[in-house]
């Protein structure tokens, strides 16, 4: 009896740190697509995201009414090749994993390099799924669930 309980253990224990690894991959997947919107590697992120990707901006769908916009991946990819942003910085990130698709949770605090007085700094709540394909993640989906939320400068 100890013996199987033993292996039972190890079997779990290994499970464990194979979801740990996968959901690790994940998030630095994830930072690698942050980096590259910051620097405009359209390259890059043609690769990472899934043909029928599609990004949606604003949380107002979440009261029953529109988001800010959606779009496919040639139009996000679009958007991003000037590369706008001076900073997208994850944070509070979570990883729920189910076989070949990762979801992820959490905020990113990003920094246009210009902008209207005000409206430079700004954090968005997500979730986001991931599929993984040939052994190898690529981004799926984008949806805001809180914001953009813009942050005025604070002083010391």
């Amino acid at each position: 009896m100890h013996a199987s309980t033993s292996l039972l253990v190890m079997l779990l224990a290994s499970g464990l740190a194979a979801r740990q690894d996968q959901a690790a991959q994940v998030l630095e997947f994830e930072k690698q697509m942050e980096s590259a919107v910051v620097r405009g590697d359209v390259a890059f992120l043609e690769r990472a995201c899934t043909s029928d990707f599609s990004f949606t901006h604003g949380d107002g769908w979440t009261i029953g009414g529109q988001p800010l916009r959606v779009e496919n991946k040639a139009q996000w990819l679009a958007a991003v090749r000037s590369a706008p942003y001076a900073s997208r910085d994850l944070d509070s990130v979570q990883v729920e994993l189910h076989g070949d698709v990762a979801i992820t949770y959490g905020r990113y605090r990003a920094r246009y390099k210009a902008g209207e007085p005000g409206r430079t700094e700004f954090t968005v709540w997500f979730e986001r799924v991931y599929i993984r394909r040939d052994g190898r993640w690529q981004f799926a989906s984008h949806r805001t669930v809180h914001g953009p939320t813009f942050e005025s400068k604070r002083s010391n």
